[in-house]
């Protein structure tokens, strides 16, 4: 490390391959363990460490979009679907697995008019959902058995 801070590399290799490495914080003079966070090799396919795709648990049905993009909801009581740090142009899915729990949506959550009816039915259900930086739109699966 050069200084007492995180790190960044970009490496362009003779092939035409593009790696972009991080470190988290470290002290000036240390030695630096990289991680490769993404790689576009030389057709334009980019490769994305699958360590930073979790799954973010979030059981009250308020999706924090600076947090991931694939969420899990196991609600305990009636939940409104709604996101926070709503971000234009991020997608990505929702696994309710529900009880039978009264399932709502916020006015920036727009669904269809079965949505709602259909995911408040005991089940598991994928949702996928995108944003255009005002409101967030859902789609959903039918039950998975």
């Amino acid at each position: 490390y050069m200084l007492t801070s995180a790190a960044t590399l970009y490496e362009m290799e003779t092939d035409g391959t593009h790696t972009f490495k991080v470190a988290p914080s470290g002290t000036a003079d240390s030695a630096i363990s990289w991680t490769t966070a993404m790689t576009i090799d030389n057709t334009g396919r980019a490769v994305v460490d699958s360590s930073s795709c979790v799954t973010v648990v979030d059981n009250d049905g308020s999706f924090d979009m600076n947090g991931g993009n694939n969420f899990k909801c196991t609600p305990t009581g009636a939940v409104t679907l709604t996101f926070t740090n709503i971000t234009n142009g991020q997608s990505g899915f929702i696994l309710l697995v529900n009880s039978g729990q009264t399932i709502s949506a916020h006015a920036t959550t727009k669904v269809d008019a079965n949505l709602l009816a259909t995911v408040t039915a005991a089940g598991t259900y994928l949702m996928s959902y995108f944003s255009d930086g005002t409101n967030v739109y859902l789609t959903n699966s039918a039950v998975y058995a």
